[in-house]
């Protein structure tokens, strides 16, 4: 789950360094390139902290997926 943290700050700063570059480019095909860059790191930050929230709530039991030694 900080693993997940971890890289989806880092993917966080991929994107934000992408995306903030846009109006820096002259060329319409760097431009494109770089949203698409941008994109897709953003992307993978949401896909980082979903399932770093996922495996939050399964340690936490909040699905009932753990047993109890009662059962």
């Amino acid at each position: 789950m900080y693993i997940c943290a971890a890289f989806a700050l880092v993917s966080l700063w991929f994107a934000w360094t992408a995306l903030s570059s846009l109006e820096r480019l002259t060329d319409a095909a760097e431009r494109d390139i770089a949203a698409g860059y941008g994109w897709f790191w953003l992307f993978l930050a949401a896909v980082a902290t979903a399932f770093g929230v996922l495996s939050w709530a399964i340690v936490k039991g909040k699905f009932g997926l753990s047993k109890s030694a009662d059962e």
